[in-house]
């Protein structure tokens, strides 16, 4: 997943005070001029972490047959992890770590950028309908220069009161993920039958986000739209999702401890520093053996170009201190 903006703004996230509520999405192309739009609600001037989870994009229901489809070309990440997880489609992976493959829905494809990678995804043509989340989460200072990696699980499905969960990273309810990960994490995704309720444990050091797919749902008493995606901080002990309408609902909650480090986000680089992040996309545009090469895309351009830096320095944000 590359972040195609032709003028990104640079994102410094750290610890917040922000004290919960419902942030709502923007939308950016994914793509050229024919771009897939996306819906991104992560990161924000309200919220740039949920634990780790740096970065939120979701995109779809799109009818591919009539429209461009997802053709993103070879693009490099440094110091994260990317999450695929579709609702529909299919998807065809390759990175420079020599893996070739497919995104299916309910099932987890987690890459690990670490030091450097590259990667390219493609709508397949069995594809008609493209619908699901792009994710980050962002590695500690420890362990981000770790090697190049690919994991792909398919979790099984866990029945809990009135809903059906998927956790394809950590535990909830009862129901534990295998995937390793560099900082503690959940990633699950919540299917809510019609007028159903669901009341969930979950660990009070963590902070949550839930971001509503399909539905009508109230989440922790607040009512949320499709896109949109509340955030709770840490110190409660569960969580209450409601359906409010007669149709099934589909929810994706994610949540960590607050990351402890201050991290620096511009185009498809997770560093620390302006040094740092002009060093990533120097090597990128140098074709430096950082990233690697893809080996079959076949797309219309070999690989993305850097967007141009910005005149002055990258620097630090304030942190918001309220809603």
């Amino acid at each position: 997943m590359s972040n195609t903006e032709t003028a990104p703004v640079e994102v410094t996230c750290g610890v917040e005070p922000f004290t919960g509520a419902v942030l709502r999405p923007r939308e950016v192309p994914l793509g050229g001029p024919r771009a897939m739009p996306v819906r991104r609600t992560l990161p924000q001037r309200k919220r740039s972490l949920i634990g780790a989870w740096c970065f939120i994009d979701h995109y779809g229901p799109q009818d591919v047959r009539t429209g461009p489809g997802m053709d993103v070309a070879p693009h490099p990440h440094t110091g994260l992890q990317t999450v695929s997880w579709l609702f529909a489609g299919e998807i065809e992976h390759r990175d420079s770590g020599g893996v070739h493959a497919m995104v299916r829905p309910g099932e987890l494809n987690l890459m690990t950028a670490g030091r450097g990678i590259c990667h390219s995804e493609v709508s397949t043509a069995a594809t008609e309908v493209l619908h699901g989340v792009q994710l980050w989460v962002a590695l500690p200072d420890s362990d981000r220069d770790t090697a190049r990696d690919f994991i792909h699980f398919v979790p099984r499905p866990h029945e809990l009161d009135d809903a059906r969960l998927l956790v394809f990273l950590g535990d909830l309810a009862g129901a534990r993920s295998p995937v390793p990960t560099f900082t503690p994490l959940l990633g699950a995704q919540i299917d809510l039958y019609p007028n159903g309720r669901l009341t969930l444990d979950i660990d009070p050091g963590f902070e949550h986000g839930v971001l509503l797919d399909t539905g009508e749902v109230t989440v922790a008493g607040a009512a949320l739209r499709p896109a949109e995606l509340l955030y709770q901080p840490p110190g409660h002990h569960r969580l209450a999702i409601v359906n409010r309408g007669g149709r099934p609902a589909r929810l994706m909650l994610f949540g960590g401890p607050p990351f402890p480090e201050q991290i620096l986000m511009w185009w498809n680089f997770v560093g620390r520093s302006h040094d740092e992040i002009v060093r990533y996309r120097r090597e990128w545009e140098e074709r430096s053996e950082r990233f690697g090469a893809v080996d079959g895309y076949r797309g219309p351009r070999p690989r993305l170009p850097a967007p141009p830096l910005p005149h002055a320095r990258l620097r630090p944000r304030e942190n918001p201190t309220g809603t």
